[in-house]
């Protein structure tokens, strides 16, 4: 086996190898020698098959084999020649050239290699920028959106009707074509007018009702609606309204902090005040950082590091964004690139600029982040995606599942070692 090494650069190298016949026919004779000793063939004892036997049942699953562990072997030997530590390779070699020629396999491939990034002077690059401020009115405008959510529903001591944002207290009971069903009966059911809460129409109806009244009101259910006994058909409910609670006048009082603050008995209203300072302040930088810090900086280290980029990892890149791309194109466009080579390489030479930078960048943080000592653990990956999807309503197990699923977990934890390193650099850690 001959074997040419080449570094093409610091992050690539170009191996060039001829597998011989010669040495693919003495693997084939080993393997085969190897099976016939464990493989049972009819009209012959165990371990004492002839390997001409086992050639005749076996040849093209023996080649292959064989061919198969040549190329092991002849990679083991190149990154050996290279003298290369294992964990200065990155990713599978891809194979420029792989022909069967009449005297055995030419094959060439590039062994890509991490890059070295001389990481000095990166704070210098920090974007500046001035801190948010938080005005007054802020402030009581949030103060009263969280009063008014927090307010508790009291019992109406005058007489009026049921009104949009009042708590009624109602029993109701569902038929459809007269006939009660599963889940449309219930005393003392509690609703928020306006909510939302119940299906198209129901709550609009009952607007406008007296305490102790009793009434029909006929409904619809949505034609997607879960239960599919139910779904698309007519019900009338008899609603018999309890009792109307209402919010009165909201205040800032002791009960009110403590409902806004709750185990804390030495929060007052200015304890309050202050938390939902520090909370518009927080939602500002954040705003500020993913908006405009950011990017700048990402930018800037960009633009600042040049070295030497693994050319199998940028071409899986390029095969990750044509794949996006492709998600998104209709069928008379993917129609155009079938079996469009010359298409297909300037879709890939279009993007090949953006996949290229989003590689430098990756190492750029990844090298910054050590430097900083800056590390993230699984369970702070899995903590992140739980309060998540806790704040959009999702069940957090099934996201985690999720995210484990499709291998989306390093891209998570990726994200979050980013954001400490550039708020580390900006100064936003303070």
């Amino acid at each position: 086996m001959n074997i040419t090494a080449t570094k093409t650069d610091t992050a690539n190298v170009s191996v060039i190898a001829k597998i011989e016949n010669a040495d693919i026919d003495k693997k084939v004779n080993k393997i085969a020698k190897k099976l016939a000793k464990t493989t049972s063939v009819d009209g012959f004892r165990k371990g004492k098959v002839p390997v001409a036997k086992i050639k005749q049942m076996y040849g093209k699953k023996l080649i292959e084999d064989a061919e198969s562990e040549a190329v092991q072997e002849f990679m083991a030997t190149a990154k050996k020649d290279l003298e290369v530590e294992g964990d200065d390779i990155i990713g599978e070699p891809s194979f420029k050239k792989y022909e069967k020629v009449d005297d055995g396999i030419d094959i060439e491939l590039i062994i890509s290699l991490k890059p070295i990034i001389e990481a000095e002077g990166y704070n210098e690059l920090a974007p500046s920028y001035e801190e948010p401020t938080v005005e007054d009115t802020e402030i009581q405008e949030r103060l009263i959106k969280l009063m008014e959510n927090n307010a508790p529903f009291k019992k109406l001591t005058q007489e009026r009707g049921l009104e949009n944002d009042d708590q009624a207290n109602f029993d109701f009971v569902g038929t459809v074509d007269g006939v009660e069903f599963e889940g449309g009966k219930a005393e003392g059911f509690e609703l928020v007018i306006g909510s939302g809460q119940f299906i198209s129409g129901f709550e609009e109806q009952m607007i406008g009702m007296n305490r102790g009244e009793t009434k029909d009101i006929t409904v619809t259910f949505p034609k997607e609606y879960q239960a599919k006994e139910l779904a698309g058909k007519e019900a009338i409910f008899k609603i018999t309204l309890n009792e109307i609670k209402t919010k009165g006048a909201i205040e800032l009082d002791e009960e009110m902090v403590k409902r806004l603050i709750p185990g804390d008995d030495t929060a007052t209203a200015d304890t309050v005040k202050e938390k939902i300072s520090e909370q518009i302040k927080s939602e500002k930088v954040a705003k500020l950082y993913n908006e405009e810090l950011k990017p700048k900086l990402m930018d800037a280290l960009v633009a600042e590091y040049n070295f030497d980029l693994p050319q199998n990892i940028v071409e899986q890149e390029i095969d990750a964004q044509i794949n996006q791309k492709a998600q998104s194109m209709k069928e008379e466009e993917l129609a155009e690139y079938k079996d469009n080579d010359e298409k297909i390489q300037e879709l890939r030479d279009s993007v090949r600029e953006d996949a290229a930078n989003s590689v430098k960048a990756t190492f750029i943080v990844d090298a910054l982040a050590k430097k900083e000592g800056i590390e993230v653990n699984d369970q702070e990956v899995s903590q992140t995606i739980y309060y998540e999807a806790m704040m959009s309503g999702q069940d957090p197990q099934q996201v985690i599942e999720y995210y484990k699923k499709n291998n989306l977990l390093p891209a998570v934890k990726m994200g979050l070692i980013e954001d400490r390193l550039f708020s580390k650099i900006i100064g936003l850690d303070k």
